[in-house]
C-alpha cells in the first residue's frame, strides 16, 4: 500500500530538533543579555499562574487534548487548541491594486500573532524544572468571502519531548505583547523500554487526510486543522463522527514489541467494531512486521439474509450508531499482548 509505505519511512526518522526563534521586538535587548526566548511581559504572568493553573484571557483559547507520536528516543508532543477567529484578532489585508481584475486574488484576511510555550517536569503536581520554552511567530490566514468571526477553529503546536510528566504554558500574544491569552496543560509521556508486561499503544486516531512533504520541520510551527510529524502532515478527526460509507483511517504506534533478529516485527492485530456488547465487524487478523500502524478500514458489515429456505450474504454499510473500535495486539516475538478501545459515530 502505497500510503502505508510512505508512512513507515519516518519510523527511522527524527521529528525535528525544534529552534526557537526571537520576537522581533526584543531583539536588541536579547542581543545584549543572551538568548531570551519569552520577553518578561510574557513569562511573568505565565510562571504567576503556573501553580493554580490560572488561565489568562485576554485572547481566549483552550487547549482541549494532545497526542503523541514516537521521535526517535524522544516522544512527539502535540498540543490541540480552539480558538474564535475574533479574538485571533483577524483582519483585513491591504491588498495591492491590479488594473485587471480578471487577475485579482480572493480577498484575504490576516491575524499575527506571537506564541510562547514553556514545558516544566512535573512532580507532586507541581512544576519543577524547566525543560525548553520556545517563541513561535505566526500569521494566520483565511479567506475574506464568507469570513465569521465566531466561528472556532482548531490549531496544533509540536515539539519532541524526553518520556516524563509535564506542564505545558503556552501562551498567545498580540504583537505588541499588550493582548495575552495563557492556558495550561499537563501530559505525560511514555518511556518506551517500560512495556515489558504488556503492550500498549500511542492515542488511537483516525486520519481524514495526510501528505508527506520533501523534508521534516524541524523549527515548531503553528498548524491549523492539521498537525507535523516528521515529513507529513496530517489531519486527524477531532470528533470521531464518520457518515455512512466512511472508511476508519487508522494511525497509532505499539510500544512493547520485540524485533526479530534482522529488525523486523511480528505482529498480529485483530480489528474489530462493537455496538454496545454486539459484534458489529470483524475484520480479517492483520500482520504487520513494523510498530507504526497505518491502515484504512472499511466500515462494511457482511450479513447473512435468510428468506424461506434460501440463505445468502449481503455486504452492507455500517448504519448511523454509537460504535466501539476494539484493537487487540499480539507480539508473536515475546509473547505480550495489549487492547485499546476507541469510541466513534457514525451519521
Amino acid at each position: 500500500m502505497k500510503k502505508l509505505l510512505a508512512v513507515l519511512v519516518i519510523i527511522g526518522v527524527a521529528a525535528g530538533t525544534a529552534a526557537a526563534g526571537q520576537p522581533p521586538q526584543k531583539q536588541e535587548k536579547q542581543q545584549a543579555q543572551g538568548k531570551v526566548y519569552i520577553p518578561k511581559e510574557v513569562k511573568e504572568p505565565m510562571m504567576a499562574g503556573q501553580a493554580a493553573r490560572q488561565a489568562r484571557l485576554d485572547i481566549p483559547f483552550s487547549i482541549f487534548k494532545n497526542l503523541f507520536l514516537p521521535a526517535q528516543q524522544a516522544q512527539q508532543a502535540i498540543l490541540f487548541f480552539k480558538a474564535k477567529n475574533a479574538d485571533l484578532g483577524f483582519a483585513a489585508a491591504v491588498a495591492p491594486q491590479i488594473a485587471d481584475a480578471t487577475d485579482a486574488a480572493q480577498p484575504k484576511m490576516h491575524a499575527r500573532l506571537n506564541l510562547f510555550l514553556q514545558f516544566h517536569t512535573v512532580e507532586n503536581g507541581q512544576p519543577v524544572k524547566l525543560i525548553k520554552e520556545i517563541f513561535v511567530p505566526a500569521t494566520l490566514e483565511a479567506d475574506q468571502a464568507g469570513y465569521d468571526p465566531e466561528a472556532e477553529a482548531w490549531y496544533t503546536i509540536g515539539y519532541p519531548l524526553m518520556p516524563g510528566n509535564y506542564l505545558a504554558s503556552l501562551a498567545i500574544a498580540s504583537q505588541d505583547l499588550k493582548k495575552i491569552g495563557i492556558q495550561y496543560y499537563e501530559l505525560s509521556l511514555p518511556d518506551a523500554k517500560s512495556f515489558t508486561q504488556a503492550l500498549d499503544t500511542t492515542p488511537v486516531f483516525f486520519m481524514k487526510g495526510l501528505k508527506q512533504e520533501a523534508a521534516p520541520e524541524l523549527t515548531p510551527l503553528l498548524h491549523k486543522g492539521l498537525f507535523a510529524y516528521s515529513v507529513l502532515k496530517i489531519t486527524p478527526s477531532i470528533d470521531h463522527v464518520f457518515k455512512v460509507g466512511d472508511a476508519l483511517d487508522t494511525f497509532f504506534y505499539i510500544y512493547g514489541v520485540q524485533p526479530k533478529d534482522g529488525g523486523k516485527y511480528d505482529i498480529a492485530i485483530d480489528f474489530e467494531v462493537y455496538e454496545g456488547e454486539k459484534l458489529a465487524i470483524k475484520f480479517a487478523p492483520g500482520a504487520f512486521d513494523n510498530p507504526l500502524v497505518s491502515l484504512p478500514l472499511q466500515l462494511k458489515q457482511t450479513l447473512l439474509i435468510k428468506k424461506g429456505d434460501e440463505e445468502r450474504t449481503e455486504t452492507r454499510d455500517l448504519p448511523a450508531g454509537d460504535y466501539t473500535f476494539v484493537i487487540k495486539v499480539e507480539d508473536k516475538v515475546s509473547g505480550l499482548k495489549g487492547e485499546k478501545k476507541v469510541p466513534f459515530k457514525v451519521v
